[in-house]
């Protein structure tokens, strides 16, 4: 890459930032230091230090300094090398290479002019000035910003495509841009090139955005507009918000606790040593010399900090170590899941982060967008209605089984399927409003076609609705060809026609239509427009109110089988108006300020008095299992509620077909209130049917002095309540509109919103904007505070995505924006059942198991201490050996636990699917809470006394067979030691086999391998050979040899672990016969029955009532791009008209360009029709679940 100095000039009123962009954290000389930093901001890791800080005070520590050293280097070593890892991943090093001059990125300036050549990666965000394409044309690759792979188009302006690559004329080229500040709207760009006294609009389409890469493209030279941080690439890469699970903020929680009770029992011990000082101090004098004064007072202090290091061990320092590495495992779990894995689109699931798999066994709400996540987002063009006529209805069984035969048109889909044989007829017999009908189709648009061969057409189309209907009007006659920046090619019914291209009012997401403003060869001006069908009646010519009428009921007739719909309109223009409009129009595109308003407004003009010509019905079906799905998670006591940009009938529609609606719920509410007062009252009124249906039992009303509904701040989070579940009999149902959203969201509402949508079992939002759907995400959070995931597939489902607790995105027909903003992604949304009831509970299972079980042995390893305290004078003397207490989370009891929490299960995948109440526990907060916490201490505290005083007995005034005395120091230290390690992690029939549910030869050989490493160190440390190299060091010569010999110590063993797990296994027996739980339940039925056999897939047909619709694109359109000819690379081929009876010619369709072909039939291109998958939920979807 290559730059040159120019004196152009970029006006803004900043100082510009240069072109150097640090994407990592550390270099090799401020990696260690800020490394530690960032990890000693974690409060274990601090108080670590802090102990081995106390332990260099000889007056202090009774333990070596290896003790707290190895764990803390250990986990500080590991997290160092996952950091180093993720930053040298994240670090890049630029060049610039070239024949003009090199640079490196970090030089390039903004007012530069650099070049580009084939492959290179965009340095800065760019003004294109010219290429080595026809007509100054570029190709890119924009993966990098919103990962799509296919390529885009990109055109200069003439009169700087005219320096093409004269390095001279480039270094003259004196203009002024003006443009907008840096900001992070990727499909937006507004400034003016001044250049001659010439002023030139500047849009998106004649920049390179800095993360795009330059293909099929020679080279190309652009202006640098912007550099750095001010790129659009960087201002996108803003700080995202951290997402913590509730089981991270739980855990934050209780380790503030645990510091709580460590300075609890050091204050009570240095008490003791206070009173043991003052009162048996001294009988001692002789061997502990004292000193006059406070030295009761000055021990007690001592003591306190030195209790504080020996009983360091109930703090977790390798807790966050542990989780990381559980986490990790199991997110490999889901990335290797071939039954999540999409064989048409070769997509496996992925789990993009590992920081919050065991959330997703307790999601309480999800958010679903619908077309391309609930919907499969291939269009097919299905029915229409043609002035007052509806077209596409099949009653005769004999047509309905006979395709349309499209043979008199060679450059007819010979894919696309139609069956009503009827409108071919019309076409034939050249009615002129279905004439009218098919050539909008064919004019209003902006697909680009491609034609590689004679005939061979290819359709490159903004959305999958414009490319079905493009596609429809090429088999009934009217096949768009080519165009160029100023006409449109079709083919009329075997006439080559050419139509001059005059204007294209571009479709976006607020005007909710699109119109084209053409010439034909005759010399007639018309406006072509289509759109949705709410915004077309508004702009009609009054004579067509008796078609309006006709229409809308074929418009309620098509939405109500689930299709979407397009409203079509037309009207001529005056010759003399449309120059002044057209002198006005250019105006405005040149201006800065205001010009998308003005630009609205000019639009709006002449968007007026049309005459209606029709409607269209595409088809978008629903994917497979959608309905399973729905229902399955329904079962799990899991709300959807679907947030969509579609008009409500259609929505509400595809609500029925896919089991979110049902016909015998007792009441669907529509709310579509035109005022916040409307809304309000909306609101109130039919929260009281719900009411009547209240049951009996005591219900939490929000009921204030004055008001139903209290005000904002009495609910949510910061010290305030959240709005608790009210239980309900019957189901209910609730759809409300965009518009009326609107007002429901604002601060007087909101919680009226929020309580009726809680108490209906589905809701559906329509006509939503992607904000709206943030903003509903964000209600249920700071209200319900229940755990929410959003799964959507477009760049419009990123703001609700990025919102929940859990992103889901969905790899589709829409580009990859949701899928790089998604913590998990997968091709179709059936896999959301197995995300959740398989993968997100088991590993909510498995932590909360880990943490239980964590908690437990820290907890009973630490209480030993405290107990022989009491018997120690409260001296702070250590029962363990050191290297005993420094290799215990280490070595003897970290694989164990470790094995537990990768591979238990309670039942199968199957059995979860039969079974969704399985996943309550979790919504509940069941497996892990305050209170099993509590629970787990109490445990502990029991198990540390068995573990103590049965070994302290059994030793006490005890002598071996030969006489001597066994009762000494380490004899009774490594009794204990054994004591807790068979304890914790023996066998299967121990304390780590009763909270496992699924063993598996790695558990075992954990549990085993534990057990002997103990016993291989044990004989280690304590053999002559390590006392004669280390005496010091290693003080227990011969203690394992000569205690572990002798029978009653095994007795004893025994004996203490049956005492340690007989309140288990009896808690376990009781509960399990009194009130077993719906896990101990299925786990029964899973030992003594074999699931059935899988019963056959069969078709979901759809059943609701009449509704509208309408059907069209999210995105903006490539209104901008069609005028300015960017599309076009290669001169067209010459063709016949394409009316004969010779062979057939091959066309497909790809919607925004992609390789895959549209088929009408819903199945890509080139795919092959594989065996019916059958995921686990269909599996056993016929099989009712039994009274538990």
């Amino acid at each position: 890459l290559t730059c040159t100095r120019c004196p152009s000039t970029i006006q803004k009123d900043r100082k510009t930032k240069t072109n150097a962009i640090k994407t990592s954290k550390y270099n090799p000389f401020t990696f260690l230091p800020l490394n530690l930093f960032e990890q000693f901001q974690r409060i274990a890791n601090a108080y670590f230090l802090f102990l081995l800080v106390l332990q260099v005070i000889p007056q202090i520590s009774s333990l070596s300094w290896f003790t707290t050293v190895v764990p803390l280097v250990l986990v500080l070593t590991v997290t160092a090398a996952k950091d180093a890892t993720d930053d040298i991943v994240s670090k890049r090093v630029f060049f610039l290479c070239g024949a003009l001059r090199g640079e490196k990125w970090m030089n390039v300036q903004v007012g530069d002019i650099i070049k580009l050549e084939n492959n290179q990666f965009v340095t800065a965000d760019l003004m294109l000035l010219s290429s080595s394409e026809p007509l100054n044309l570029v190709y890119i690759e924009t993966a990098e910003l919103d990962g799509e792979t296919n390529l885009k188009v990109r055109q200069a302006l003439t009169v700087t495509g005219d320096l093409g690559e004269d390095v001279e004329k480039l270094a003259d080229f004196n203009g002024e841009v003006r443009c907008e500040p840096p900001n992070n709207r990727l499909d937006r760009f507004m400034g003016t090139l001044t250049y001659a006294g010439q002023k030139y609009p500047l849009d998106n389409e004649k920049v390179l955005l800095r993360g795009c890469t330059l293909r099929n493209t020679q080279w190309c030279f652009g202006l640098v507009l912007f550099g750095g941080p001010e790129t659009k690439l960087m201002q996108n890469c803003g700080k995202t918000t951290f997402k913590r699970t509730s089981i991270d903020r739980l855990m934050n929680v209780l380790v503030l606790c645990i510091f709580g009770f460590l300075a609890f029992m050091c204050t009570v011990l240095a008490i003791g040593n206070c009173f043991w000082e003052l009162n048996e101090g001294s009988n001692f004098t002789a061997f502990l010399p004292r000193q006059d004064g406070n030295e009761a007072t000055f021990s007690a202090f001592l003591a306190f900090w030195s209790y504080v290091i020996i009983l360091n061990t109930v703090v977790p320092i390798s807790l966050y170590v542990s989780v990381e590495i559980i986490r990790l495992g199991n997110s490999f779990y889901i990335d290797w899941d071939g039954k999540m894995y999409h064989a048409a689109n070769d997509t496996p699931a992925e789990a993009r982060t590992t920081t919050l798999n065991e959330e997703l066994g307790q999601i309480q709400y999800v958010f679903s967008d619908k077309t391309g996540t609930l919907t499969q987002n291939i269009m097919t063009f299905n029915k229409c209605s043609v002035n007052g006529k509806s077209y596409g209805e099949v009653t005769d069984s004999c047509e309905a089984s006979n395709k349309v035969d499209f043979s008199f048109n060679s450059l007819a889909d010979p894919r696309f399927v139609f069956h009503d044989h009827s409108l071919v007829e019309a076409v034939k017999l050249e009615n002129p409003e279905v004439h009218a009908f098919f050539r909008l189709l064919a004019l209003c648009h902006t697909v680009m076609a491609e034609e590689k061969r004679e005939g061979e057409l290819f359709y490159l189309a903004q959305s999958p609705d414009e490319g079905a209907l493009v596609t429809a009007a090429r088999n009934f006659g009217f096949v768009f060809r080519s165009r160029t920046p100023d006409s449109v090619s079709i083919v009329e019914m075997g006439r080559q026609r050419s139509y001059e291209l005059l204007a294209i009012l571009d479709f976006n997401n607020v005007r909710k239509r699109m119109s084209v403003i053409v010439r034909s060869p005759e010399g007639k001006l018309s406006l072509y427009c289509k759109g949705a069908d709410t915004i077309i009646y508004e702009r009609l010519h009054r004579s067509c109110s008796k078609l309006m009428d006709v229409t809308t009921e074929h418009l309620n007739e098509f939405a109500g089988e689930g299709l979407r719909t397009l409203a079509l309109a037309y009207k001529d223009l005056d010759e003399e108006y449309f120059n002044g409009w057209k002198r006005r129009h250019h105006e405005v595109s040149t201006s800065l300020d205001g010009r998308e308003g003005k630009l609205d407004e000019l639009y709006e003009e002449i968007e007026k008095d049309l005459l209606l010509l029709g409607a269209t019905a595409v088809e978008d079906k629903l994917q497979d299992g959608v309905p399973q799905t729905i229902e399955l998670l329904s079962k799990a006591h899991i709300k959807i509620w679907v947030l969509t940009g579609d008009k409500q009938e259609t929505a509400e529609n595809i609500g029925y077909s896919c089991n979110l609606l049902r016909e015998e719920m007792n009441e669907v509410f529509v709310v579509s209130g035109n005022s916040p007062e409307d809304v309000r009252q909306e609101l109130r009124s039919e929260v009281s049917p719900i009411g009547k249906c209240f049951p009996s039992h005591p219900i939490h009303f929000f009921v204030l002095i004055g008001s139903v509904f209290p005000p904002e701040s009495t609910l949510g989070n910061g010290g305030v309540k959240a709005m608790a579940d009210e239980a309900v009999n019957g189901e209910y149902g609730l759809v409300i509109n965009g518009h009326s959203l609107a007002y429901a969201l604002e601060r007087g509402s909101e919680l009226a919103f929020l309580r009726l949508a809680c108490l209906c079992k589905a809701v559906i939002c329509c006509r939503v904007t992607p904000l709206q759907k943030a903003q509903v995400v964000e209600l249920v959070k700071k209200h319900k505070q229940a755990v929410t995931l959003a799964i959507g597939d477009g760049a419009n489902d990123v703001s609700m995505i990025k919102a929940a607790h859990i992103g889901v995105g969905i790899s589709g027909q829409e580009g990859m924006q949701a899928v790089l903003s998604s913590d998990y992604s997968f091709a179709q949304f059936r896999f959301l059942q197995r995300l959740l009831l398989v993968h997100g509970r088991w590993s909510y299972l498995r932590m909360c198991k880990f943490l239980r079980y964590f908690f437990y042995k820290n907890f009973t390893f630490t209480f030993v201490h405290f107990w022989y305290a009491f018997f120690c004078g409260f001296s702070a003397q250590t029962v363990y050996d050191e290297w005993f207490i420094t290799l215990y989370n280490l070595v003897y009891t970290a694989l164990p636990v470790l094995g537990m929490s990768l591979f238990d299960q309670d039942v199968n995948d199957a059995w979860s699917f039969q079974h969704p109440q399985l996943y309550v526990p979790g919504q509940l907060n069941l497996y892990f809470s305050k209170k099993a916490f509590f629970k787990c201490a109490l445990h502990s505290c029991y198990s540390s006394l068995v573990l103590f005083f049965i070994p302290y007995a059994a030793v006490h005034d005890t002598v071996r067979d030969d006489g001597k005395d066994v009762a000494d120091y380490q004899s009774f230290a490594l009794l204990t030691i054994a004591h807790n390690c068979f304890v914790i992690s023996l066998s299967p029939r121990l304390q780590l086999g009763f909270e496992m549910s699924y063993w598996t030869a790695v558990n075992t050989f954990f549990v085993l391998g534990s057990l002997a490493m103990y016993f291989a160190v044990t004989f280690t440390m304590y053999s002559d050979g390590m006392f004669l190299t280390l005496p010091s060091a290693f003080p227990f010569i011969g203690t394992g040899r000569n205690s572990l010999n002798q029978p009653n110590i095994w007795l004893t063993i025994l004996l203490t672990s049956i005492l340690c797990v007989l309140p288990v296994v009896t808690y376990r027996f009781l509960f399990i016969q009194l009130c077993p739980t719906i896990n101990d339940k299925v786990q029964v039925r899973q030992a003594k029955a074999t699931p059935p056999p899988p019963p056959r897939r069969t078709r979901i047909r759809r059943t609701s009532s009449r509704r509208s619709g309408y059907a069209f694109s999210h995105a903006q359109g490539y209104g901008d791009l069609v005028t300015s000819g960017r599309f076009l690379r290669r001169p067209a081929l010459p063709r016949s008209s394409g009316f004969s009876h010779a062979g057939r010619t091959t066309t497909s369709f790809s919607p925004m360009g992609r390789s895959a072909g549209y088929s009408p039939t819903g199945r890509p291109q080139n795919a092959k029709v594989s065996d019916v998958e059958v995921t686990s939920l269909q599996m056993y979807k016929t099989i009712r679940d039994p009274a538990l």
